[in-house]
């Protein structure tokens, strides 16, 4: 961290900690009590035994989560890397990360439903009651992709009365917002509820094109929620969830460099593309409560399209690009008649899923408890990527079909070189269940098991016409692939309790995520080792042991976690030239250990504090290419660090409930490796999230807030290029700042 960082960060928390007086802790409120589902049925935080992060709905207002990314940012050992387009976003729980076309590394579910595309994850977050964030495998009860964990999001409910909400806001982009809901019953109903939200966001973006002399990520999105709620009586209920969300904004402005530290390099696209993402989404929720426990039936249909243009290698304008500089490069401007060669690029992605969970939980009171269900998910896919003659006329979406040729129409505007095409029709499906047993009044003893299979079947469509490889790698269309991938996933724990503010657990937990294909022939064609036509699926095996605490009359927390996990088939991402091909490698075994630690306190009435400490060392045992050998991991962040506080202190003005708010949020997130190699590490990185505000009476606010306070340059990716100095880097967001307001109505 800069000195001068350092400093100010230093001042503002001696500020806000002047009324931390011995005198005033005795009076001091203890920590608000948070209920988690982590095993799928309520407890305390504290007496959950997995390493959990949870933000309430009060957490949640006073960092100003609306994003993923941000309450990613509060949570210890977890970081998310946002690249290339709105669909490609890679979480990273414990070393334990996904890549370009893999799926998640985590399970995570919009109020009780699985999401089952990863292109979905990066949604606005508004009308929030919870966010769970759980560590370590969590297969047995989540299934698949809880690999390295689960993220549970709980929007909130419709209400008895009519309520609602409006919030606007102002950023530095320049850009608006405007989000709100509206709730209370369906006319005179007192069965049936409702809650409506939506939001509204556009902002001209915070990173400059240097070319064309405007900004790279623009970004526009309007999103919705319906919800339902029926409830004719005590032992049953209907939740019915309808969600859209349209974004727009720009993809693929790359920079071409040397190291991941170098943010030197300004973004000089020619092409700033479009980025269009729809989202549908909608769920039926049905519970009864019976004798000894409770049913339910989750349905759910999510539908997916996403188009993506843009620039290509080596994304600077036609005159500049380095095909230009080879003989190839000089032949085809030749032929083109355009003087230059460059090319564009675009990638259409189509998915549905439909899913069927049932789930029996028996009453939780009981000294011997019980979990079974089944569950089932088909999804349909397809997915076109290709490359276009860049003439210096714009780039254009190609969806299904293929523009012309050049040797069809050598006057088209953008003229199609190659176009991958295939479609994936998957199915899943899993049966899973728990048995949590009370040993004593203090030990419990709980095992959970879960059976996921996953039936993979891949079309080529690739047009002969359109290979990328030109015959290299033996593209056939209609080529038919079909790969199942299955494993047992347990879990065992043993939580011991010696009182009612201690939490000792231990156990051990497996994780599974099914492997998939990458483009046939890659194989024998890719000179990469690991990369080959399949990519197998992933297991790892965790031992962990945990302590949970509460002192100081309830005012403090303190939880710490160590684990030690094996993993096989850890993945990277890997662009080949020749073949035009990504693609997915794989390394064979890595072990990673780590180290949890977060605190928690209200340390005055007015002002409260939090630590995490995140820590995770990684090594590949055995790799594709034996000189990677005892390197770290790809993906891997060695160690994060969250720190923050906030001060809220009441005003006494003309009797009313006045405060005065202030917060300030620090993420450190350290070294990063990004390949089997470890071509180039990024050094740590610092962010630093800023909030002050005013409320009156609980009845309207007002903050301003900045993100990435002090305008830390960083690249958020690094992708190993074709060439040595030729990789591929993903400039990190700027200092942002804005203006919100909100006002409640009751």
């Amino acid at each position: 961290m800069k000195t001068w960082q350092f400093l100010i960060i230093s001042a503002c928390v001696s500020a806000v900690s002047l009324p931390i007086l011995p005198a005033a802790y005795a009076d001091t409120t203890a920590l608000e009590e948070v209920v988690v589902t982590a095993r799928k049925r309520d407890e305390t935080l504290e007496d959950a035994p997995v390493s959990v992060s949870a933000f309430t709905a009060a957490d949640i207002e006073s960092a100003g989560i609306e994003s993923p990314r941000d309450f990613i940012n509060l949570t210890p050992n977890v970081t998310l890397v946002e690249t290339q387009n709105a669909g490609n976003a890679f979480i990273n729980v414990r070393g334990i990360s996904q890549a370009r076309n893999s799926e998640m590394s985590v399970a995570v579910l919009v109020d009780g439903v699985l999401m089952p595309n990863p292109a979905q994850f990066t949604q606005q977050l508004f009308d929030i009651q919870q966010v769970e964030v759980l560590r370590g495998p969590q297969g047995a009860l989540y299934g698949r992709n809880a690999i390295g964990g689960a993220i549970t999001i709980v929007t909130k409910q419709p209400t008895e009365g009519l309520t609602g909400r409006i919030v606007l806001g102002a950023d530095s982009g320049p850009g608006i917002t405007a989000r709100g809901f509206v709730s209370g019953p369906v006319g005179d109903s007192e069965t049936l509820k409702y809650r409506a939200s939506v939001s509204y966001t556009d902002t001209d973006g915070f990173l400059d094109n240097e070319y064309l002399d405007e900004e790279a990520d623009p970004y526009e999105d309007l999103s919705a929620r319906l919800k339902l709620l029926y409830e004719p009586t005590d032992t049953f209920s209907a939740d019915f969830r309808l969600s859209a969300s349209m974004l727009e904004t720009q993809a693929l402005y790359f920079v071409i460099g040397d190291e991941a530290d170098n943010t030197d390099i300004p973004i000089r696209v020619n092409n700033p593309g479009i980025n269009e993402r729809d989202i549908l989404s909608a769920s039926l929720k049905l519970e009864w409560q019976l004798g000894g426990g409770s049913f339910t039936s989750i349905t759910s249909y999510d539908d997916l399209e996403e188009i993506l243009t843009g620039d290509n290698f080596n994304f600077v304008p036609p005159q500049e690009s380095i095909i230009n500089f080879f003989p190839i490069g000089v032949l085809a401007a030749q032929l083109t008649g355009d003087g230059f060669a460059d090319l564009s690029q675009t990638q259409f992605l189509e998915s549905d899923a439909i899913s069927q969970e049932f789930r029996f939980v028996s009453d939780s009171g009981e000294r011997l408890r019980w979990i079974a269900g089944a569950y089932v998910i088909a999804t349909d896919r397809y997915i076109s990527t290709g490359n276009q003659i860049d003439r210096d006329q714009g780039v254009f979406p190609v969806y299904r079909d293929p523009r012309p040729s050049l040797f069809v129409d050598p006057t088209d505007p953008s003229p199609q070189l190659s176009l991958l095409e295939d479609e994936q029709d998957n199915l899943a499906y899993a049966f899973f269940g728990e048995v949590a047993y009370d040993v004593s009044d203090t030990v419990e003893a709980s095992f959970s098991l879960r059976f996921d299979e996953d039936i993979r079947e891949n079309t080529t469509l690739t047009d002969p016409l359109f290979d990328p490889s030109a015959g290299l790698i033996g593209i056939v269309q209609g080529e038919v692939r079909k790969e199942s991938f299955n494993d047992l996933q347990p879990k065992l724990t043993v939580r011991y309790q010696p009182n009612d503010n201690v939490t000792i657990y231990g156990g051990y937990s497996r994780g599974f995520r099914s492997g998939g294909f990458n483009q046939s022939g890659v194989g024998a064609a890719v000179p990469e080792p690991g990369v080959e036509d399949l990519f197998e699926e992933q297991i790892a095996d965790t031992l962990e042991a945990g302590f949970k605490t509460t002192f100081g009359e309830g005012r403090q927390s303190f939880s710490a976690s160590v684990y030690q996990t094996d993993f096989e088939n850890a993945y990277f991402f890997f662009f080949d030239p020749t073949t035009s091909t990504q693609n997915l490698g794989g390394v064979p075994k890595v072990d990673y250990f780590g180290v949890e630690l977060e605190w928690n306190a209200q340390l005055s009435d007015v002002f409260s504090a939090y630590i995490g400490y995140g820590f995770t060392d990684s090594e590949i045992k055995e790799a594709a290419d034996s000189a990677d050998n005892g390197n770290q991991a790809p993906l891997v962040t060695e160690y994060t660090i969250n720190v923050g506080g906030e001060y809220r202190q009441p005003l006494n003005i003309s009797g009313g409930d006045y405060y005065f708010t202030a917060r300030l949020d620090q993420q450190f997130i350290g070294d990063t490796w990004w390949d089997p190699g470890n071509i180039s590490k990024r050094s740590p990185v610092n962010l630093t999230d800023a909030r002050i505000g005013f409320e009156a009476d609980g009845n309207w606010s007002v903050v301003l807030w900045a993100k990435n306070l002090f305008d830390e340059e960083y690249n958020a990716e690094f992708s190993p290029g074709p060439a040595p100095g030729l990789n591929f880097l993903w400039p990190g967001q700027p200092r942002r700042w804005g203006l919100t307001f909100t006002k409640n109505f009751d």
